[in-house]
């Protein structure tokens, strides 16, 4: 009876047992991660401000921004530890897409560990030189991006999809698929940097953009909802379900610490890395374009520098807002912190349920 009821599942009886299911071990990566970050949490407030590794304001900054000075920073480190744990103790080691994406993350959060030392620890308020930076992480995307593609069976792994159109999909090839892979991994990491700038401002969107990536994941990796719903099967895509449970469960319990008014910030370490997941995880699932739409804010944010730097240059010293990124500008025209913050957390709602009704608008 239990055979036949193992294949009735499609299971193999040697693997039938609670904890083979993805959704159950996602939802437990989410709580271990939530449990660490709340544990551990206090200890490492506490160190980082033993060790006088405070956060430094901008002078021409927003003139409440004075008092974060010296507020903990580099609590990053503490998300990564719950995520890179919690992905070890509940993934499936053998599945490569959870290596790629596990490495990845902990690649740029290690560029973001050194230019946050340096700020802090050296006092240098430049940190790692910004050619630097882009040099580390480029190659950091370019060798996550080699191993997809290398690693690719299926054209579909490679093939770029537009959501609400059943039959319109784009074949990449190795070059495309790696230059897109690019892109998309460092330019979400770096957007989510530049988002954060308010207590709690990034992290929220982030664990809302990785639960839905989560969805995205375990339906590509499912050969009957991938056909059903009409996106590319991706097999063992579904694994990643259990890395984006534990982003959200870690990022719930930084945003614990990070509520305003914060106790601690997350830094490079953490922007840095949280966007590198969310964009190696959306290439594995080939739903770059989709991940464009639900991390519009993080979009936003980044338009608002170029668009300001740009206009800056060309106009002769002329701004388009009062100060960018694009939640500075809503604080100096008389927003408060926590209306900009929740505001930004609503917007971002919308654009995550109307990347999640891709799934079946087609």
């Amino acid at each position: 009876m239990l055979l036949e009821f193992a294949l009735w599942l499609g299971q193999d009886v040697r693997t039938f047992n609670v904890f083979g299911y993805i959704t159950l071990r996602a939802v437990l990566a989410a709580l271990t991660a939530l449990a660490i970050s709340f544990i551990f949490g206090p200890a490492v407030i506490r160190w980082l401000a033993a060790k006088k590794i405070g956060q430094a304001v901008r002078d021409d900054g927003p003139k409440s921004h004075l008092t974060k000075a010296g507020t903990p920073t580099m609590g990053g480190a503490l998300i990564l530890i719950a995520i890179g744990f919690t992905t070890l103790l509940w993934g499936d080691l053998r599945n490569h897409y959870v290596w790629v994406t596990l490495l990845v993350t902990l690649g740029f959060g290690a560029v973001g560990w050194v230019d946050d030392w340096r700020k802090v620890v050296h006092r240098d308020p430049k940190g790692l030189a910004s050619r630097w930076k882009y040099l580390w992480t480029s190659v950091i995307a370019l060798a996550g991006a080699l191993v997809l593609g290398l690693t690719a069976t299926d054209p579909a792994q490679t093939t770029l999809i537009v959501p609400f159109f059943k039959d319109v999909a784009y074949p990449l090839g190795f070059g495309g698929f790696v230059l897109l892979s690019y892109f998309v991994i460092t330019g979400t990491s770096h957007s989510v940097n530049l988002t954060d700038g308010l207590d709690g401002l990034a992290i929220m969107p982030t664990v809302m953009v990785a639960g839905a990536l989560a969805i995205f994941a375990y339906v590509a990796g499912h050969a009957g909802f991938s056909k059903y719903l009409g996106v590319p099967y991706i097999a063992g895509a579904g694994e990643l379900a259990v890395f984006c449970g534990a982003i959200a469960g870690a990022g719930l319990g930084f945003l614990w610490f990070n509520a305003y008014p914060a106790e601690v910030f997350m830094g490079d370490v953490g922007a840095l890395a949280l966007g590198a997941a969310l964009g190696t995880v959306a290439v594995v699932v080939r739903q770059e374009i989709v991940l464009f739409i639900m991390g519009g804010l993080f979009v936003a944010e980044t338009l608002s520098v170029m668009l300001q730097v740009i206009y800056f240059k060309l106009s002769g010293g002329k701004r388009i807002f009062r100060m960018a990124p694009l939640h500075h500008h809503y604080e100096l025209g008389g927003w408060k912190e926590t209306q900009v913050v929740v505001r930004f957390w609503i917007i971002t709602i919308m654009l995550v349920l109307f990347g999640l009704s891709t799934l079946k608008l087609r």
